[in-house]
C-alpha cells in the first residue's frame, strides 16, 4: 500500500497506451493500492465453475446475483439499447431524440431539446448524432467531412462503454472514411479507407458531437457539414462522400416521462446476462467472475427457487447499490468546494464502481483527453442545490476552464434533464456571445429560478427549476493540461439569498 499526498496519479498501462492523464489533486492524504501481481497458478484457477449441474443454495445465488447485477449493469444497459434500435425500421426523430436502425446514424440539425429521455445529461453546446452498431452483422464506414476550424469529436464506445476509436479535432483526424469492425472480422479493407478501428465487442455506440454557438448565423453555417456526418454498412461504401438532408426526416412525439428510459429491468436481467456476456469476452482476470455469474444464471433458468432468489437480489442491488449512484455526490474524485470528477471515463477497465456510477448518472461520456467533466450537487456550505434559492458561480479573471475546444456550465433538474424555462437556456459558456464580464475581468453566472434584478446580469442568468433539487455540470472539451492534471478546479457555488 502506497500513501501519496495531495497529487494522486492513478496510472495504468491502459491509460498510458491511450495517452490519458489520470492525475487529480485531492485535499487530503489518500491510500492507493499497489497493483496486484498475477498468480503464478493463474491458468489452474480458471475452471468453469461451479461445475454444470451442481446443486447450489438460494443464498449463494443471491450473493453472486447481487454482485453480477452491479458490475454488468452498464453492459446490459447498452445491449438493450441495441435491441431497441434493432426494431427501428428507418431514420426519424422521436421528439428531440435522433433514432436510426442499427448500423446507420441520424444527426440532429440543432441543439437537443428538453423532451429527450434516452440519455441523461445531454448538452446544448453541440449538435448530436446517434447510432447503435451491430458489428457482427457488418462492419460500418463512418464519414469525416471537412469541419474546417469547427470543434468536433465522434464518441465511439463498445459494450462496456470503453472507447475503441479516436476521431476528433484533438486527434488531428483528417477528412475521409474510417472503418469500424468487430472483434472477429477478417475481411478485406477496401481502397479509400483511412484507418480501421477494431472493437472488443460486437455491440457499439456512436455519438458525434459538433460544436455550434448560439447565433443564428452559426446555426445556418453548420448545416452543410452536418449533412455529411453519417455511417453505413461496409457494403454501401463506394468511395464517395454521401450526404443526407436531415431536415427531411419525419418527427413523432416523444414517449414522455420525467426520467431516463429504463434500459435495465431487474426481473429480466438474468435472462439477458448470458447474451450480454457472450458479446463481451472477459477481460484478463474476469474469467472466474464470468463463470460464477453464468453458472448462477443457468441454475436460475432450471430452478424456480433459484430464479426467485436472483430476481430478489437484482431488485435489491438496483435499489441499494445502483440507484444511489445517480447522485453525483456519491462517487468520483473529490475536489475543492464539493465538486467531483472522474479520471478514467471511456477507459474504465475493471473499475466496476465508476463504470456503473457513470452509466447510471450520465452514460456515454467522452474520454478525458476529449472532455473533462465536473459534477456538483451542493453549494459551498454543503447544502443540496435547491430551486427555491439563488446562487452565483464566479470564475476569477482568466480562470474559466482552460480548453483548446470549449467549455460550458449546464444545469440539470432532479432527473438529470433540462428543466424547461421561458428563455430556453440550459447552459452558459463558450457558445454564448453575450456573456458579461465584471470590471475586474471575472465572470459571474447567476443560477436561480427568477431573472436577476439587474438587467446587465440577465445575459449571465442560468435558469433553475422553481422548486426541487438540481445539479450543475461543467464540461471542458479538449481540455488543457491544467484541467486534466487537476491544477484547475471549479469555483464554489455560493448561496446568495
Amino acid at each position: 500500500m502506497a500513501i501519496r499526498k495531495v497529487d494522486i496519479c492513478l496510472g495504468t498501462a491502459r491509460s498510458a497506451l491511450l495517452g490519458l492523464a489520470s492525475c487529480v489533486v485531492v485535499p487530503a492524504v489518500a491510500a492507493v493500492a499497489d497493483p496486484l501481481p498475477l498468480s503464478p497458478h493463474w491458468a489452474a484457477s480458471m475452471p468453469a465453475g461451479p461445475v454444470a449441474g451442481t446443486r447450489i443454495t438460494p443464498e449463494y445465488a443471491k450473493l453472486v446475483a447481487r454482485d453480477a447485477y452491479f458490475w454488468a449493469w452498464p453492459m446490459v444497459n447498452v445491449y438493450n439499447r441495441r435491441l431497441a434500435f434493432t426494431k427501428i425500421p428507418e431514420r426519424f426523430y422521436s421528439g428531440a431524440a435522433p433514432m436510426a436502425p442499427v448500423n446507420s446514424l441520424t444527426m440532429l440539425t440543432d441543439y437537443i431539446e428538453p423532451d429527450e429521455r434516452l440519455v441523461a445529461c445531454p448538452n446544448q453546446d453541440v449538435v448530436y448524432g446517434a447510432s447503435l452498431l451491430a458489428l457482427d452483422k457488418s462492419p460500418v464506414v463512418i464519414q469525416v467531412p471537412d469541419f474546417g476550424n469547427r470543434f468536433w469529436v465522434y464518441q465511439i464506445v463498445d459494450l462496456r462503454t470503453d472507447s475503441f476509436a479516436q476521431l476528433g479535432k484533438m486527434y488531428g483526424t483528417q477528412p475521409g472514411f474510417y472503418l469500424l469492425v468487430g472483434p472477429d472480422w477478417e475481411g478485406e479493407v477496401p481502397k479509400g479507407i483511412s484507418k480501421v478501428f477494431r472493437a472488443s465487442t460486437n455491440t457499439a455506440n456512436v455519438i458525434p458531437r459538433v460544436f455550434q454557438d448560439d447565433t443564428p448565423e452559426d446555426k445556418a453555417a453548420i448545416q452543410h457539414v452536418l449533412k455529411k456526418v453519417t455511417l453505413y454498412p461496409l457494403a454501401e461504401f463506394d468511395g464517395s462522400m454521401k450526404t443526407v438532408d436531415w431536415n427531411l426526416l419525419k418527427k413523432v412525439p416523444a414517449a414522455g416521462g420525467d426520467a431516463e428510459t429504463q434500459w435495465v429491468v431487474p426481473g429480466k436481467f438474468f435472462d439477458e446476462l448470458p447474451l450480454v456476456l457472450a458479446d463481451a469476452p472477459p477481460l484478463p482476470g474476469e474469467e472466474a467472475r464470468y463463470a460464477e455469474a453464468l453458472a448462477v444464471a443457468a441454475a436460475a433458468k432450471a430452478d424456480p427457487n433459484i430464479r426467485k432468489a436472483v430476481d430478489e437480489a437484482a431488485a435489491e442491488a438496483d435499489a441499494q447499490l445502483v440507484e444511489p449512484l445517480f447522485q453525483f455526490r456519491n462517487y468520483g474524485l473529490p475536489l475543492p468546494h464539493g465538486w467531483t470528477t472522474t479520471s478514467n471515463n471511456a477507459a474504465f477497465g475493471t473499475d466496476y464502481f465508476t463504470r456503473t456510477a457513470v452509466a447510471k448518472s450520465n452514460i456515454f461520456v467522452n474520454a478525458p483527453t476529449e472532455t473533462k467533466y465536473f459534477y456538483q450537487d451542493l453549494d459551498s456550505a454543503g447544502d443540496r442545490l435547491d430551486g427555491s434559492k439563488e446562487y452565483t458561480v464566479t470564475f476569477a479573471k482568466g480562470e474559466t476552464p482552460p480548453v483548446n475546444g470549449f467549455w460550458s456550465l449546464t444545469l440539470y433538474n432532479e432527473h438529470h434533464f433540462f428543466e424547461p424555462n421561458a428563455i430556453k437556456r440550459y447552459s452558459l459558456g463558450t457558445k454564448n456571445k453575450s456573456l458579461k464580464y465584471n470590471a475586474d475581468g471575472s465572470l459571474t453566472i447567476h443560477v436561480q429560478a427568477e431573472p436577476p434584478a439587474g438587467e446587465k446580469d440577465r445575459d449571465n442568468w442560468l435558469p433553475a427549476p422553481k422548486t426541487g433539487n438540481f445539479s450543475l455540470y461543467i464540461r471542458a472539451y479538449w481540455p488543457k493540461t491544467a484541467v486534466v492534471d487537476g491544477s484547475w478546479t471549479p469555483p464554489e457555488v455560493v448561496h446568495s439569498n
